[in-house]
């Protein structure tokens, strides 16, 4: 069995394959700063989507989506902004995104994607 680290990561290229293959420009993984990490960075047409990665190999501890919480939302909102301010100005809107992925290992997870304005 997997670590829990080592599902993360396979979860945050599964979530990276899946979101480039529907027309996502994948900018970044795994950038950090002293707020945290953001795991993926992307863009969608003009915008800029900061995409909050969520893995489980099964459902019997919840739905991925039920990890990300009222604080886990305000730091990625504190995660964004500060990416926007290291980077300078960015053409376009920006948002964040939430993909669950579940049976990251298999030759088919499932994934979910959830857009959101930040």
């Amino acid at each position: 069995m997997a670590s829990k680290d080592e599902l993360g990561r396979r979860g945050e290229i599964v979530a990276a394959e899946w979101l480039q293959a529907r027309g996502f420009v994948l900018l970044a993984t795994n950038w950090r700063c002293t707020v945290g990490e953001i795991d993926l960075i992307l863009r969608a047409g003009s915008t800029t989507v900061f995409a909050e990665v969520k893995t489980r190999s099964s459902l019997g501890y919840g739905h991925p989506f039920e990890a990300i919480t009222p604080q886990k939302q305000g730091r990625l909102r504190r995660l964004a902004a500060e990416w926007c301010r290291t980077n300078g100005p960015l053409p376009g809107a920006v948002r964040i995104d939430a993909v669950a992925v579940l049976d990251a290992w298999s030759a088919e997870p499932v994934v979910e994607h959830l857009c959101a304005v930040a």
